[in-house]
């Protein structure tokens, strides 16, 4: 590749890290929640549609599971068939290019599963050690400045404690 000033410039490949890199943009599309549930839901069965999608994907609300299969749609993941019949029907489904990260995603959901129990460990042993550090904390506080029976701490701005009621 020629420059401007006639020098050879490096190639520019896709870097996920950068801010602007559109493989950062896909990403973001594909590791969302939303859109690892609705590419799962649809790897089962041949279409669905819009009510089925929604009772198989609990917490999803109407906006959100429209808004994603709108974006599923733009990025060629997910086809929408509109069939000419009253009241109308829609029927969504993977495209080809949808249907390759089936794969991916069921190794993700796997390697949950088998982890689950790791993970959910660490989390409990996380909470206690970050429970045992605001109990530290107030045992070291001067007399007077302890906080009365059920009240907790809450960090302000400048990240000193100060006890609300």
């Amino acid at each position: 590749m020629q420059g401007t000033k006639g020098r050879t410039a490096a190639r520019q490949y896709p870097n996920v890290y950068l801010k602007n890199c559109l493989t950062r943009r896909i990403l973001n599309r594909i590791a969302n929640k939303w859109t690892t549930l609705i590419i799962g839901v649809l790897s089962n069965v041949p279409s669905a549609r819009f009510m089925e999608l929604s009772k198989s994907i609990g917490g999803i609300s109407q906006k959100m599971l429209t808004q994603t299969l709108r974006e599923l749609e733009r990025d060629g993941l997910v086809e929408r068939v509109v069939f000419p019949v009253v009241p109308a029907r829609v029927e969504y489904s993977l495209t080809p290019l949808g249907a390759t990260l089936c794969e991916p995603l069921q190794a993700l959901a796997l390697w949950s599963q088998e982890h689950m129990p790791e993970i959910t460990s660490a989390q409990a042993a996380y909470d206690q050690r970050a429970a045992a550090k605001v109990t530290n904390i107030t045992e070291r506080l001067p007399a007077g400045i302890a906080p009365s029976e059920g009240e907790a701490p809450k960090a302000t701005k400048m990240r000193r404690y100060r006890w609300v009621g």
